[in-house]
């Protein structure tokens, strides 16, 4: 599984019992699922009491390491093998990658659910619209009521077409 270098050291902090001891590992994990599955959660679940001790700075970077962990497993349908494998590159004990494994098995169905619903493409235009005003202001606007015109890009050039005519006509008229 590739991951970048900011994901990796957030999740070798992660796996370092003197920045998270079980509780606080626990408790961002679980937030970590949470942000990703509940489209109601907030920053709130990182303002636990048990972790407020953690520099919050430390703290977004490794919720963001396991959040982008999480969603690149479920993105590869990653078993308990692959995931035990890199938890151990990244240093985590046996434990912890117990619980992260679990707390995939138990979310992993939702998680597929939430990453099938994105979809494979890229967000495209389907549809324009638009329209084209012009307004023409007199400074003698107290004797002339305001004249209002709109119309669509084809009437526009049927009217501009239709002008050029008359025009040509008074010129050809006043040769006369």
């Amino acid at each position: 599984m590739e991951l970048s270098e900011f994901v990796q050291k957030g999740f070798q902090l992660l796996a370092d019992p003197g920045s998270f001891d079980p509780n606080a590992f626990t408790l961002l994990l679980r937030a970590a699922f949470q942000s990703l599955l509940d489209a109601q959660a907030d920053e709130a679940v990182l303002d636990h009491p048990d972790l407020k001790r953690i520099d919050p700075v430390v703290l977004k970077h490794c919720h963001a390491a396991a959040a982008t962990y999480i969603l690149e497993a479920g993105k590869q349908r990653a078993d308990k093998s692959t995931l035990s494998t890199y938890l151990e590159d990244c240093k985590f004990d046996r434990e912890r990658i117990e619980l992260f494994c679990t707390e995939y098995q138990n979310n992993k169905n939702s998680l597929e659910i939430l990453l099938g619903s994105i979809g494979r493409s890229l967000p495209h235009i389907i549809d324009v619209s638009w329209r084209l005003e012009y307004q023409i202001k007199n400074t003698d606007s107290q004797s002339h009521p305001e004249i209002s015109f709109s119309c669509s890009m084809e009437q526009l050039q049927d009217l501009v077409g239709k002008l050029k005519d008359a025009s040509k006509s008074l010129e050809r008229a006043t040769q006369l």
